[in-house]
């Protein structure tokens, strides 16, 4: 029960003022729209562009080289997609550029997977220039009509344009620009080659405008979910990605502090939280999480689900024993409770007014973790590595510096009891669950911050569709260490459904450094090659180290066990 409670009004939620004209931009009014376009992306926050060279985009590429942002080419347009987005994960916004549509239809699967889970990225295209384009013309890398590319990443972004008349293009820039920061989702910009060198017609300045807040809404908002919290004796605050996304992190935890709130999250929310904070439960999953997290998260009698989605793989494909009725669901775009929602909302707004207010002291004692995986390791001589004890010597390892990258399957359900030392230092495509992610994040990351090391777990099949992204990494001088998990094919899909579809050719992925002439290879069977291999690994600070980890097709996470189960009745 809570320790303390009260009946103290709701405190007047003040209204959010609108900024004032940034100095930072005013100098940008008469460049032309290519270096504008740039200007912009650097003010923005980017420091770097990934992606590959085409014809209809070298003109912006050399604007780009000449410029404060640095160029990172990839070794596919999917692996720069997949780059930009961890990037943006870091720093606030990530930039990918390409050429017309076989760049552009290359990347559509790495912007749909920033869009589902809510990643801040810009894709620029180079398009066919207004010049050259005609009635009866027929260009390359052109598919039906010049709208064709434009109308599918209208459906993939939530905002687009094509930059096609210097009247309206640079207005059009920050209008796109505005809206992948407000919702922190990814946007298209499309650039003829003729026009990056257009002139704006009237001076330019762009306006950094700041979304508000309803005041009402917010303030009836907060005094429901005040009232909600002061009848409540067991509530938890469920975190979810958008804490990540908005830069919320400190913001929940002072909340939680300030009431003694216990804190879980989601898969997809890992690591919005210090995880070895004292109030930090660990990852909800439903049933197919820890049983004593998910029985504390479901006994709560109030969950303040922050920033959260509640997807089929935040809620262990709807397993979820939640009483609707106790739900304060806060978004980026509404808060809903009890059957009804409050909209133009935002969820910082949402968070300080809340904290404001005159909360309850809670005192409920949190689980304790029965999962080995937080017992110390010791390698076992000659003993085969299994996938528990994998796991269980990652996290012994981890520290401040490094962030955990993990691909989906076995990769992603393993890792989600690994406990991520800081905040924001786990990343993983947890609800788009799209393969391949893994290695071309790592590159990403190095890039938003050199500081930081990634550890990367990836199955042999995702390995297979874009590991040879490391040779990027070779390239940039940079030190990912990568763990293949080698169990010959599409392990979560043989748990799903049997069959010789589900079978990949055996890699010797460790002898990968004899073909890119860089990085340490290691082939892992027992305890004592892990422990040999992950101590060099540590140790190699000037290139990529890559673990070969060879396990049974059968031994798997108890958490891939019950999540095939449950959709082995779905299929």
């Amino acid at each position: 029960m809570p320790t303390k409670k009260t009946n103290s009004p709701v405190k007047k939620v003040p209204t959010p003022k609108r900024v004032a004209r940034s100095e930072t931009v005013r100098d940008a009014a008469l460049l032309p729209l290519g270096q504008y376009l740039i200007r912009r992306l650097y003010d923005s926050g980017a420091r770097h562009v990934f992606g590959i060279p085409g014809d209809y985009v070298l003109g912006f590429y050399k604007l780009i080289e000449n410029s404060p942002l640095e160029l990172v080419g990839n070794t596919t347009e999917l692996a720069a997609g997949y780059a930009a987005d961890a990037y943006a994960r870091i720093r606030g916004i990530g930039v990918a550029c390409v050429t017309y549509g076989v760049g552009g239809f290359s990347i559509v699967n790495a912007v749909a997977c920033a869009y589902a889970e809510e990643s801040p990225v810009v894709i620029i295209s180079g398009a066919p220039g207004l010049r050259e384009r005609g009635p009866h013309q027929y260009l390359h890398h052109v598919v039906g009509s010049f709208e064709t590319q434009r109308e599918v990443f209208r459906h993939l972004t939530v905002a687009s344009a094509a930059l096609e008349d210097p009247l309206t293009a640079f207005r059009e820039v920050d209008r796109v620009l505005f809206a992948c920061v407000r919702y922190k989702r990814p946007v298209y910009l499309e650039i003829p080659r003729d026009i990056i060198e257009a002139r704006p017609l009237y001076k330019h300045c762009p306006f950094p405008e700041k979304p508000r807040s309803d005041p009402k809404a917010l303030e009836e908002a907060v005094a429901e979910a005040l009232g909600m919290l002061r009848q409540s004796s067991r509530p938890i605050i469920l975190a979810g990605v958008e804490v990540h996304r908005f830069g919320l992190q400190d913001l929940v935890v002072q909340l939680a502090e300030k009431a003694r709130i216990p804190i879980s999250s989601t898969l997809l929310g890992k690591s919005a939280i210090k995880e070895s904070h004292p109030l930090y439960v660990g990852v909800y999953e439903a049933a197919l999480g820890r049983p004593e997290v998910t029985r504390f998260v479901e006994e709560s009698d109030c969950v303040l689900a922050l920033g959260t989605y509640l997807t089929d793989m935040e809620m262990g494909i709807y397993t979820q024993k939640f009483d609707e009725s106790r739900i304060i669901l806060a978004t980026s775009e509404s808060v809903r409770m009890r059957f009804h929602q409050y909209q133009g909302i935002l969820l910082e707004d949402f968070l300080r007014a809340l904290y404001d207010q005159d909360l309850p002291q809670y005192e409920r004692p949190l689980p304790q973790a029965r999962d080995p995986i937080y017992a110390p390791w010791e390698a076992k001589p000659d003993t085969p590595i299994t996938i528990r004890r994998l796991f269980q010597k990652i996290n012994s390892i981890l520290d401040d510096n490094m962030v955990v990258i993990a691909d989906i399957g076995d990769s992603l359900f393993g890792a989600s009891d690994l406990v991520i030392h800081q905040k924001t230092e786990f990343i993983s495509p947890a609800y788009y669950t799209s393969m391949g992610f893994a290695v071309p994040a790592a590159i990403g990351v190095q890039c938003a911050n050199r500081k930081l090391r990634p550890l990367v777990i990836v199955g042999d099949g995702a390995f297979q569709m874009t590991g040879m992204e490391l040779s990027t990494a070779v390239r940039l001088g940079f030190n990912p260490i990568v763990i293949v998990i080698n169990n010959g094919g599409y392990q979560t899909e043989r748990f799903i459904m049997e069959g010789k579809f589900n079978d990949i050719l055996d890699w010797n992925y460790h002898r990968l450094p004899d073909i890119l002439n860089s990085g340490w290879g290691f082939e892992v069977r027992t305890e004592t090659d892990l422990d040999k291999a992950l101590h060099a690994a540590l140790n190699n600070r000037d290139t990529f180290s890559l673990l070969n980890v060879r396990v049974p097709p059968g031994d798997v996470s108890p958490a891939l066990r019950r999540l095939g189960r449950h959709l082995q009745r779905r299929v």
